[in-house]
């Protein structure tokens, strides 16, 4: 599937300079059926959420037919390919409902060694200090001493403030918005409600063949989920050749992980949420 419409060099120099894109209102013609979906996967999965703390489910969008189909839609095509790359790889996402606060971190500062990324949905409004995003811009930029600064220091309390009081931009957002990130970069949001609606796509540049070795030890890592492979059913279920050459990779490294989840769980450890 060739890139339709590219981002502009205007969008790509602001993501790599500071980490992050915002995009209002880009999926505002079809939020409806995508929080039907949603709603529709939780309620088949079994679970409830009382509340209280994080759930979370993975794959989310790989177990249903439309959301899967947001990978082939040029609007999430063309943002992951003009970002990694024409080749990209998928590598599936989460379902959460968040409660509270969730505190600074990144998704893998140092775990990453290709360019790889976040794109979020968020299916209730948020704001400020209602839960909406917040990122540090340039944090991303790992062995440059801003952001090794803050992932050595970040946690504690150096700064003498709350994780609330850091200095950050907060992306607030509309359901049908679609935010985007590094996934280096510090982010985290605060005051947020005990039911709010999230789910992710993740992609990164296609891995050389030197790197193949650390690809599958973060596969190795996602089967902390208790997933035996990254991708879900409907995913590959209805993969047009185009939408598989964007699963390829990560299919032909992750028959490992049914392994490690045998593994984990005669161990007696349980499966992760985040």
């Amino acid at each position: 599937m060739k890139t339709v419409q590219p981002l502009s060099q205007h969008q790509l120099d602001f993501f790599d300079t500071f980490g992050y894109l915002g995009f209002p209102g880009l999926l505002k013609d079809c939020i409806d059926k995508i929080i039907e979906e949603f709603e529709d996967i939780w309620a088949k999965s079994g679970r409830t959420h009382d509340g209280t703390t994080r759930s979370a489910l993975v794959p989310l969008a790989d177990q249903s037919e439309y959301l899967s189909s947001l990978l082939d839609d040029p609007r999430i095509h063309d943002i992951a390919s003009s970002i990694c790359g024409e080749d990209f790889n998928y590598y599936s996402g989460d379902g959460n409902y968040y409660v509270g606060d969730t505190g600074w971190h990144s998704d893998g500062y140092n775990q990453r060694p290709v360019k790889s990324i976040k794109i979020a949905y968020y299916l209730d409004p948020v704001t400020t200090n209602s839960g909406a995003l917040r990122v540090i811009p340039g944090s991303h930029r790992n062995k440059e001493s801003f952001g090794d600064l803050l992932e050595s220091h970040l946690t504690s309390d150096i700064f003498g403030m709350t994780g609330d009081q850091i200095p950050a931009v907060a992306l607030e957002s509309n359901p049908g918005d679609v935010l985007v990130f590094n996934h280096r970069i510090k982010h985290s949001s605060w005051g947020g409600s005990d039911r709010r609606r999230m789910f992710t796509m993740n992609f990164s540049e296609r891995y050389p063949d030197h790197l193949i070795p650390d690809l599958k030890d973060f596969l190795a890592g996602e089967a902390r989920f208790f997933i035996d492979r990254m991708h879900g059913p409907a995913m590959i279920k209805t993969a047009t050749p185009e939408r598989m050459h964007h699963l390829e990779q990560v299919r032909e490294n992750d028959t490992h992980m049914a392994d490690v989840v045998k593994k984990m769980r005669e161990s007696g450890k349980s499966s992760s949420q985040g």
